[in-house]
């Protein structure tokens, strides 16, 4: 990865879909992610993201222009748009929820289903912009079931485990993904403190700036809405 966000971050900006569920709850695809810590920062509009984590249990909590919040792996979220929310989505380990990190809450047997998995979570083309958005509400609508039932019925020690077996074939891919990005500029900042100790400026030198204007792209359908995405690589 050159010139990633400080400390391999990723960045985007979603538009929470605003669409109702089963429940009658507009808003997005419940899912959890299994190395990722993810930050909201609200920018506009109101909502609310509802929790289920494994020290907190079921939770819900109000967002509005200013918050921010964040949680660690393993912790079940799914946005509820109350009018216009728009967020600024920062993930660490950038690389990896693009490869899969994320885990929708589909019932139980189909996330034991690899195959069954895979077709449930697929959309056309990838959510490319202009991509017919029933499919996204049609697999978001599985996972709010889903949802239900772990929260329901106590069951989110199993889920945590399906997920953990689905992934299984991707982890050699993630940790090479995390080597190039996360460990990496981490072990950059710990080859700047000991040429500071030893008073060598030279990385001074190779100071830049680097921008983005505009978003690499905009309108992809994702999890939660539509997303506006940043290039680094």
């Amino acid at each position: 990865m050159r010139d990633p966000l400080p400390g391999a971050v990723g960045v985007s900006k979603l538009c929470v879909y605003d669409t109702l569920t089963p429940d009658g709850l507009p808003g997005g695809t419940p899912h959890l992610h299994l190395c990722c810590t993810e930050a909201y920062v609200v920018v506009g509009g109101t909502g609310m993201v509802q929790t289920l984590s494994g020290q907190d249990g079921f939770a819900e909590h109000d967002l509005r222009p200013g918050t921010v919040l964040w949680f660690t792996p393993g912790t079940v979220h799914r946005l509820v748009n109350r009018g216009g929310l728009e967020i600024v989505v920062l993930m660490a380990n950038s690389g990896l929820p693009e490869a899969g990190d994320a885990v929708l809450t589909f019932p139980l047997d189909v996330v034991r289903d690899p195959a069954r998995y895979a077709q449930a979570a697929a959309l056309p083309g990838g959510g490319a912009p202009g991509t017919d958005v029933t499919t996204a509400y049609r697999r978001r609508d599985l996972a709010v079931q889903g949802f239900h039932e772990l929260r329901d019925g106590d069951k989110l020690a199993e889920f945590h485990e399906a997920a953990v077996k689905l992934k299984q074939p991707l982890l050699d891919d993630w940790r090479a993904r995390w080597e190039r990005g996360a460990r990496e500029a981490a072990e950059r900042t710990g080859r700047q403190l000991a040429a500071l100790a030893a008073g060598d400026p030279a990385h001074l030198r190779e100071s830049r700036v680097s921008t983005k204007p505009v978003p690499d792209e905009e309108g992809r359908l994702g999890m939660c809405g539509l997303l506006n995405t940043y290039r680094y690589d």
